[in-house]
């Protein structure tokens, strides 16, 4: 086993990281940008070294930096957490060179899978079913046009180099593909530094369904079931669950060894996900893509299969068999996560940075949150806005869902907009509670609110003064305690009173102004 770690990230993957290091005795080492001096991951590790200024570009994405800085402390191994430069083929390799280990698989691997068009070629030679469409970049906007009128419209136009939804356009007909065509190959460019997009038909109303692998380096593999992920925004996952609502077992058993065949074909190693789009009405699966790292929505898998996936990404990486055989995985009961974000969901899921003034984060029996930030923390407006990932496990989809109405109920922030407003209603929607969900389920779950005239308006209103209360009340306590104001905060038939000399009071409520 490694004695020290460094962590090739920040926010709450690489919280997760460190207390997976302290589980395996090993020492965690972070790193961190002069905007992330005082992030919670840099709390926690054992050392921590600044990488450079606040664009990542400058600091978390800076190769050779990172592997000075883990020679410089003695590291043995990086763990490249998701996102930056998990999926970087140039960065395992620099890792490998430099003697070090890199936690995840080949950058072979990776360089084959990191490409979307060069990924479908290995799923086809794998005899797994692909969404038809296109095994190589689209050369041209004329290129473009003929092959959309082969596979005939809708369409998707996505980046061959990239996922997250960026580089990604629906075109409905042809007038629309030379905007589409050329917003994608922009988008990829700024995104990727890979402007090639290639094609594939569009399935309609697709379940996005993913399967959790993992191998060793003796050529052990196993899938730990499926994660239903089809409520996106903006071709990014919100709430995650597994196993899917579908809960068929046959299917998994199909997708799980498509996907093992899938990664043999890279003799793939370690933590990775392959991931399908699968039609209700047809029964049938497509490969979409694979992840060749961990999965932001991990956590789901571990409360059901009651696996450690991060101490187990260790592990392998330093030679061990996987600790665990097929026969060994067993789904019990339902998880699900939803990504608490700083972002305004009324606003197009605009992101909404600032100081965090106020933070309850929800616990009790079922619930877990992976958390990257506490109270008095700033969400920085050069990196992605996630808070925390909120994750509720019950017996049943039913009692998974009721603790996971309860955790967002207790969940308060305050400063900063966030999406658990958003998340409060969805829970409580009918085609979410009946699991009816597709990858277009938001654009209905707005349109039903429109159309309705907003039912849960009422509900939500009373939430949000519920929380203004809350937060008010814990400010006004810090500052009685803090500054001696004499304000006093009392609870009377369930509603915030506060009382208090008045030019406190006058002070307190300029502070409030504008925050909620």
């Amino acid at each position: 086993m490694f004695r020290k770690i460094l962590i090739a990230n920040r926010g709450e993957i690489a919280v997760r990281v460190i207390r997976a290091c302290r589980d395996l005795g090993v020492s965690p080492i972070a790193i961190f940008s002069e905007a992330d001096a005082g992030s919670l991951h840099v709390r926690l590790a054992d050392e921590a070294y600044c990488i450079g200024p606040a664009a990542s570009s400058e600091s978390y994405l800076k190769i050779q930096s990172i592997i000075d800085v883990a020679k410089q402390g003695g590291a043995e191994a990086i763990h490249p957490g998701y996102g930056f430069l998990a999926e970087n083929a140039a960065f395992a390799r620099a890792v490998s060179a430099a003697g070090l280990t890199f936690i995840g698989p080949t950058a072979d691997a990776m360089e084959v899978m990191g490409s979307k068009t060069s990924a479908r070629r290995a799923a086809i030679a794998a005899g797994a079913p692909v969404v038809p469409g296109t095994t190589e970049a689209l050369k041209s906007l004329d290129d473009a046009r003929a092959t959309a009128t082969k596979f005939g419209y809708p369409i998707m136009l996505k980046a061959s180099a990239g996922g997250g939804g960026k580089g990604m356009r629906q075109v409905a007909n042809e007038s629309d593909l030379r905007s589409a065509f050329e917003a994608a190959q922009s988008e990829a460019a700024s995104a990727f530094g890979n402007s090639e997009v290639y094609l594939e038909k569009v399935v309609e109303k697709p379940r996005h369904i993913e399967i959790q692998i993992f191998a060793d380096q003796h050529g052990n593999y196993v899938h730990l079931g499926e994660r239903e992920c089809s409520i996106q925004r903006r071709h990014q996952k919100v709430i995650e669950e597994c196993p899917s609502p579908i809960n068929d077992a046959g299917l998994r058993a199909r997708m799980g060894e498509a996907a093992i065949k899938i990664a043999k074909t890279v003799n793939y190693v370690g933590a990775g996900t392959v991931e399908f789009l699968f039609s209700d009405t047809t029964r049938d699966f497509y490969f979409l893509e694979m992840n060749t790292r961990l999965q932001v929505e991990h956590p789901v898998t571990e409360l059901v299969t009651g696996l450690d996936l991060v101490c187990e990404q260790i592990r392998v990486a330093a030679g061990a068999r996987l600790s665990f055989a097929q026969d060994d995985v067993q789904l019990r009961g339902h998880a699900i996560e939803c990504r608490v974000y700083a972002e305004d969901p009324e606003n197009n899921f605009l992101p909404s940075p600032g100081r965090i003034d106020f933070l309850r984060v929800p616990a009790g029996p079922g619930i877990r949150d992976d958390g990257g930030v506490t109270e008095g923390d700033e969400v920085s407006i050069y990196y992605d806005p996630m808070i925390s990932k909120l994750a509720a496990w019950g017996r049943t989809r039913e009692e998974a869902i009721d603790r996971l109405r309860r955790a967002l109920d207790e969940y308060a922030v305050g400063g900063i907009k966030t999406t658990l407003p958003f998340f409060r209603e969805v829970i409580r929607d009918g085609e979410f509670i009946e699991g009816r969900l597709d990858t277009g389920f938001i654009a209905r779950f707005n349109e039903r609110r429109a159309g309705r005239g907003h039912p849960a308006r009422h509900e939500r209103e009373a939430r949000t003064e519920q929380d203004i209360a809350i937060i008010a009340a814990a400010l006004a306590f810090k500052r009685a305690q803090n500054k001696s104001h004499g304000i006093e905060v009392r609870q009377t038939d369930s509603k915030w009173r506060m009382t208090g000399r008045a030019s406190s009071m006058d002070n307190f409520a300029r502070d409030c102004s504008g925050r909620f």
